[in-house]
């Protein structure tokens, strides 16, 4: 618990925090990276050089000092963090390596400014957040092992890989051990760890893009080719499509995350998936339980991609759209040429869009894909009044800032 004067002084370093906290952050991670090494597997360098990672810890820190005397505010995002931790096996023993080089950075960033003061209550409000993360993270672990029956990572072979459109590979993954696995919550993603040209390993989360299989796992994965110095190529991306086979050994941690399909209000209340490219995955997931679970509900599939080329599973929307009476997919391309075919209509998801579809009925939202996308969809939807409890969404990689 913060002393009064503790409470005080973070409340103080507030501004600080808005107008340096970039700069702190960047020198944080350098830093750490600089004098503990070990916890580097932990992070995305693509994230760390586009800056996302940099951005949305300066936004966490920012949030938890201005909401300082009242943490339950961030309830959500600490649970987001939480379960990012647990897939990527962070444990209680990393949070002081992660205390001593932030307070470093306050101090060698802030100069005379990080006073005794100063650097007594941020010690002190980075050890209750800590005990939060920490406990919050050990609730996780031990339902893991309850529900799917294994911590950490386990064995899992490549029973096969099918193309899902011309810049994502879906890869089906079977446990070495044969034993069955218990349903995950449709939405959640899983960590894949591998050695690319037996390096370091390396682990990336990629959601399940399937209905729950007991004999195996789906990911569907866009080859992250870059754009040279200034966006890295995808290293596990490029790993698992130029280098991975069926029979190959990849390894698994238990399915994470709190982006899943909630129970429906009602049935008269329509359910709106909008899928921008590769951030169909989850949605996939989401969409075969819903049509199983929800069946007497209107579901709305909207799709969105470049063009023909890059839209994942056409064969298997198709099909689902034609089984169910109560699905209807709309499929929107944003650069159609000539070539294309099999499309709704042309453009960005936009208000007339939702109009056509949804009209005034309230709906419940779940969308995924580009942060451009992501950001625009979230203020139509607001700029709509869709209230705060029907809009659902998932950044892949560190959280942008929505309002951008």
């Amino acid at each position: 618990m913060l002393s009064e004067s503790q409470l005080a002084v973070i409340k103080q370093t507030v501004p600080v925090l808005l107008e340096h906290g970039e700069t702190l952050t960047r020198h944080f991670y350098q830093r750490m990276f600089r004098e503990n090494p070990e916890v580097l597997s932990f992070f995305n360098p693509a994230h760390q050089h586009a800056g996302t990672q940099q951005r949305a810890l300066a936004g966490a820190i920012c949030a938890y000092a201005q909401n300082i005397e009242n943490p339950a505010v961030l309830a959500d995002a600490v649970e987001l963090i939480a379960q990012k931790h647990v897939s990527l096996q962070i444990l209680a023993e990393h949070y002081p390596i992660v205390g001593a080089n932030l307070l470093a950075a306050i101090q060698e960033v802030l100069g005379e400014g990080a006073t005794d003061a100063v650097i007594d209550a941020w010690e002190a409000a980075y050890g209750m957040l800590a005990d939060i993360l920490i406990a919050r993270e050990a609730e996780i672990y031990t339902a893991q092992q309850q529900t799917f029956g294994w911590n950490g990572f386990r064995r899992f072979v490549v029973a096969r890989r099918e193309p899902a459109s011309d810049n994502i590979e879906s890869f089906y993954l079977r446990p070495e051990d044969g034993q069955p696995l218990p349903a995950n919550q449709p939405g959640q993603y899983i960590t894949v760890r591998v050695a690319p040209d037996g390096g370091e390993p390396v682990m990336r989360n990629y959601s399940l893009s399937g209905n729950h299989d007991p004999e195996m796992f789906r990911i569907s994965v866009k080859k992250e080719t870059g754009n040279g110095e200034a966006v890295p190529q995808g290293v596990v991306s490029a790993f698992l499509h130029d280098q991975t086979g069926e029979g190959d050994i990849v390894e698994l941690a238990p399915p994470c995350g709190e982006f899943t399909l909630q129970p429906a209000p009602s049935d008269d209340v329509p359910l709106v998936f909008i899928a921008g490219g590769v951030g169909i995955t989850p949605l996939m997931a989401m969409l075969h339980s819903a049509l199983e679970q929800q069946a007497g509900r209107e579901v709305i599939f909207i799709q969105c991609a470049r063009n023909s080329a890059e839209r994942p599973f056409v064969e298997e929307l198709n099909s689902l759209n034609g089984m169910h009476d109560n699905l209807h997919c709309h499929v929107r391309l944003s650069e159609a040429s000539a070539e294309d075919e099999g499309f709704d209509s042309e453009g960005f998801v936009d208000g007339e869009l939702l109009d056509t579809l949804v009209g005034d009925r309230r709906a419940q939202y779940y969308f995924c894909g580009p942060a451009p996308m992501m950001r625009a969809v979230n203020q139509m939807l607001l700029s709509r009044g869709v209230g705060a409890e029907d809009i659902h969404f998932e950044f892949f990689g560190p959280k942008e800032d929505m309002a951008a």
